[in-house]
């Protein structure tokens, strides 16, 4: 499960992903949870809202554990609804993400305690690239591919376009 962590103080926020949160299950929305039993020492937080395994948000005013359509009012001004699907505000297994705000820290930072992941400063190939570059594999012509990789081959064509 992957908690997204944002602290109201700096308006930050942080990712972590937990391999085991069962003890979480039964939880709702608006509760208050202690994070030192996933390596988050001296941090409670209030849960806001999460989200399923497919991407529906959860809705803290649906009560359990399943999906639901409901009606939201898009347009109060001419009372525009529209039937959309939403999680129950309880956590169980289907549950994939869970948004936290910060409510105490204990003795260490919260950058601390997440650490933001760098980013890798070569960017992955676009899928352009990689197509051509399969092509010169299967059609056997392996300089070309290697050639492909190299930093003078991506300069050239961002040049011609």
């Amino acid at each position: 499960m992957k908690f997204v962590i944002s602290d109201p103080k700096n308006g930050k926020s942080y990712s972590k992903t937990v391999e085991d949160a069962k003890t979480l299950y039964g939880k709702k929305i608006g509760n208050n949870v202690e994070l030192s039993m996933f390596g988050l020492s001296g941090l409670e937080a209030k849960i806001t809202g999460g989200s399923d395994k497919q991407g529906f948000p959860m809705k803290a005013d649906l009560v359990g554990t399943m999906r639901k359509k409901v009606f939201i009012t898009t347009d109060r001004k001419r009372g525009t609804k529209m039937r959309v699907s939403r999680r129950g505000n309880t956590i169980s297994d289907d549950t994939a993400q869970l948004n936290l705000v910060v409510t105490k820290i204990g003795s260490a930072n919260l950058a601390e305690l997440l650490p933001q992941e760098k980013k890798a400063e070569q960017g992955a190939a676009s899928v352009k690239e990689e197509m051509i570059k399969q092509s010169l594999e299967v059609a056997g012509t392996t300089k070309a591919a290697e050639a492909m990789s190299k930093e003078e081959f991506k300069k050239g064509e961002k040049k011609r376009s």
